[in-house]
């Protein structure tokens, strides 16, 4: 019998966990910062809601109805279409993909909280910083500890149950999170010169935008939308298999949607105010959070204190995505092999530790590999592979599934997608199944074909 969670706090908290990651608070901030701030955030909102939205439903759709992980759901929704479990295998493939990089990167956020509430930091100038972050990926014993607690906690957690361990662990990081970004975003807005920051990010103007260029913060905006939410590689189909009927699903992607929103609109006011504050080009990239910022709690009042704390909701943020993506795994392999969930755990963290090792080789004892060219590593072509590729061509994939008599069909998806109390959307209306089945996946297209062109600097791009 298919295990249930306790609550529907438990899934929203649960789905929510596993979009927001290092996505909203790592990656939303910088992005936002090159993309020129307030009109960037505006389009992202119009695009989370014109293309993330849907693809939600349809994933928390075909994993209620399918009562099964995306490594199966096509086998039990459309047992005679067996092309389209090709997705599936795909799909899990993406996932097992994701956390071969993403345990590792948490890992990062475990080393700088214990560093920073050390105060290894303190007195540091700005070069001392960066040579302490090059330190940690140089050094592959520092990071296979940090990568094996994380990928043991998560197995650990996962092995107790879904509703004692998985929801109940999950609760309590989100609820610890939300606490956090709040005091960190009313910290960074009242520091003196934020005004300019909080400016910069939620007023939007149209001379930045120009001098960006309109298309490429238009492409920004619909590529953080999208991957915000993790979608197209079936991990929120798996908690779709994990609550009954009693709601609508439109509602609840809603819910998880402005809870993941909520979440990245806050690291923005975290971390953009700060870098305004303190006259730090709040564009510069990845490194931002692990190079800059540091420097910045460096001259904060009680910056040894607010710098813990922006790490501890850093680490927090990652792991409910490792846990959340570790359970996907597990419930793959479940489905799959039909084991017990604690020997599937030892299974799945053992594996993982195993596919984890080249991405930290690819910073030291790799490092003149480089995949995709001058500069790069293991993780670039690993993440590459997930957010360039497998996310979008999943998301394609679920709106044509859902949508045409090929796939699980619109009937069908409309049936489960309104089955329940709470809002319902008119699906039947005709401008929206074209919507659905056409210009969503053609939107999404594009999406894929503008990063590609992008990445390898094709046609100007």
């Amino acid at each position: 019998m298919r295990e249930k969670l306790a609550s529907r706090i438990g899934f929203i908290f649960l789905s929510a966990g596993c979009a927001i990651g290092l996505g909203n608070v790592w990656r939303f901030p910088y992005v936002a910062g090159r993309s020129g701030g307030g009109w960037f955030v505006a389009l992202y909102l119009v695009f989370l809601a014109l293309i993330g939205i849907p693809i939600l439903v349809m994933e928390f759709a075909a994993g209620r109805a399918s009562q099964r992980s995306i490594a199966g759901l096509h086998a039990a929704l459309t047992p005679e279409k067996k092309p389209w479990r090709v997705h599936g295998a795909a799909g899990t493939a993406g996932t097992v993909l994701l956390m071969m990089f993403y345990t590792t990167v948490t890992g990062w956020m475990l080393v700088y909280f214990w560093k920073m509430a050390a105060g290894v930091f303190g007195g540091m100038d700005s070069a001392s910083v960066g040579a302490e972050f090059g330190s940690m990926l140089g050094d592959w014993r520092i990071q296979t500890a940090a990568m094996l607690a994380v990928t043991l906690g998560a197995a650990v957690v996962c092995a107790v149950g879904l509703q004692k361990g998985l929801e109940r662990v999950t609760k309590w990081m989100m609820a610890s999170l939300l606490a956090l970004i709040v005091v960190l975003a009313v910290n960074s807005v009242l520091l003196e010169g934020a005004g300019e920051g909080l400016k910069f990010f939620l007023v939007p103007s149209l001379s930045r935008m120009r001098e960006i260029g309109v298309a490429k913060v238009c492409t920004e905006a619909m590529n953080q939308a999208f991957f915000t939410l993790s979608l197209g590689i079936g991990a929120m189909a798996i908690f779709g298999s994990y609550i009954g009927k009693e709601r609508t699903l439109f509602g609840e992607a809603v819910n998880v949607c402005v809870l993941d929103t909520v979440v990245a609109i806050s690291a923005g006011l975290v971390i953009l105010p700060a870098c305004f504050a303190y006259s730090v080009e709040p564009g510069q990239g990845p490194g931002l959070v692990f190079v800059t910022l540091p420097n910045v709690f460096n001259h904060m009042p009680c910056g040894r204190l607010w710098g813990s704390l922006f790490f501890a909701f850093l680490a927090i943020a990652a792991l409910t995505t490792v846990l959340a993506e570790f359970e996907t795994i597990v419930a793959c392999i479940r489905d799959c092999t039909g084991w017990r969930r604690p020997r599937t755990c030892i299974v799945v963290a053992a594996g993982l530790t195993v596919l984890a090792l080249p991405c930290i080789f690819g910073f030291n004892l790799w490092s003149d590999f480089h995949p995709l060219g001058p500069g790069s590593n293991v993780l670039d072509i690993e993440d590459f592979m997930v957010s360039n590729v497998l996310l979008p061509l999943g998301g394609i994939a679920f709106a044509l599934y859902c949508s045409h008599r090929y796939g699980w069909g619109w009937r069908s998806f409309v049936a489960e997608a309104n089955t329940g109390t709470g809002p319902k959307i008119p699906w039947s209306a005709g401008i929206l199944r074209i919507y659905c089945g056409y210009v969503l996946p053609l939107a999404v297209s594009a999406i894929f074909v503008v990063g590609m062109l992008e990445k390898f600097h094709i046609g100007g791009f």
